[in-house]
């Protein structure tokens, strides 16, 4: 009969319970690298990734029995070569660890595993930074494009109202004042003329005078100037109903709105009420509502029309798609947007929508 404490005692046993132990303790200490690596490496963003890359490089030399361990992004260095995830094989690194003497401690190849996923997951972490940073300079990028955009957008829109009020302010004090002044001299002549050529010509120099005043209010309406776009819009409704459309014209909030904003909503005023005239064949019911919130930075035009609404054969489309095209330019300069619509009710509808901070 075997002597259970003899087993126990035997120099075989003992050298395999001591070999058990030895390979449990490797084991945890492989674990134990790769996961408080792994966390710090995990976490590490653009400012602590070169500190999370070297506590990694000392984890790896003391697990390793080196004296250091480096890891370097550029260049060229002997050691474990950092290859970023996916199919390109980027190589962003390596990690090289220094040994103690001349002679390197050896590795079995649980160490060598243990050292290669230490390896990836340094390469993963380099890697997902590199790309933030490049993402975040894009991003960068294109948010100071559209700012420049927004800018030279902007000096556009205000350079063509400037030449608006300059050629308005030309026509105003040039050629309807020489008209205006024909209009009276005819209607002064007593002699040299036959009564019939004078009313006509007299007629033409009135007519000239009435287009020219039209003209220059096209331009630039000195009402948007002086009393803001609720006024100016008001005017254009006052227009529609003296042709003799059934207008109901609402506005809320804010008497005036920021400059740009009142001469883009305008032009989208001006335009559709322009379509209104041209496609509703005929008078008919119209709402305009208009509606500025300074505080929240939210402002809507709505022109709403009941009349025939589009035909692909109305005349004059082409002109109007392209009216329609830089109306939607003027919102989306301002970052907003244009819908048409068509109701089931019939007729046509234009909004004009801009959502700004405030």
């Amino acid at each position: 009969m075997v002597d259970p404490d003899s087993l126990v005692r035997s120099p075989d046993t003992v050298g395999d319970l001591r070999s058990l132990y030895r390979d449990a303790e490797a084991r945890a200490a492989r674990m134990r690298l790769l996961i408080e690596a792994g966390r710090d490496l995990a976490a590490a963003d653009a400012e602590s990734l070169d500190e999370a890359l070297a506590s990694a490089a000392r984890k790896a030399a003391l697990f390793a029995g080196h004296a250091e361990g480096i890891v370097r992004l550029e260049g060229e260095a002997e050691g474990l070569t950092l290859i970023a995830p996916g199919p390109s094989e980027r190589k962003v690194g390596v990690l090289t660890l220094v040994p103690r003497d001349a002679r390197p401690p050896a590795r079995d190849g649980e160490d060598e595993e243990a050292l290669a996923m230490l390896g990836q997951l340094m390469a993963a972490a380099i890697d997902r930074v590199q790309r933030d940073e490049e993402r975040d300079m894009l991003t960068a990028l294109l948010r100071e494009r559209e700012r420049r955009l927004e800018a030279v957008i902007a000096r556009l829109f205000s350079a063509q109202e400037d030449e608006r009020r300059r050629v308005s302010r030309d026509l105003h004090d040039g050629v309807a004042q020489t008209a205006g002044a024909l209009f009276r001299q005819l209607e002064a002549a007593k002699t040299g003329t036959s009564p019939e050529t004078t009313a006509r010509l007299a007629g033409m120099a009135q007519t000239l005078v009435r287009e020219l005043r039209a003209a220059i209010a096209n331009l630039r309406p000195t009402i948007l100037d002086d009393l803001g776009l609720v006024a100016a819009v008001g005017s254009l409704a006052d227009g529609l109903s003296g042709d003799g459309f059934e207008v109901e014209w609402v506005a809320k909030g804010s008497s005036r709105w920021p400059a740009l904003v009142e001469t883009a909503f305008y032009r989208v005023a001006q335009e559709a009420v322009s379509n209104v005239r041209k496609h509703a064949d005929g008078p008919c019911r119209v709402r305009i509502a208009l509606e500025g919130e300074v505080e929240t930075g939210r402002w809507r035009l709505v022109v709403r029309d009941w009349g025939r609404g589009l035909s692909k054969d109305a005349p004059g489309l082409v002109g109007d798609q392209v009216g329609l095209a830089i109306m939607r330019e003027r919102m989306a300069a301002l970052g907003g947007r244009l819908d048409l619509s068509e109701p089931p009710e019939g007729g046509v509808e234009v909004a004009a929508i801009l959502a700004t901070a405030p």
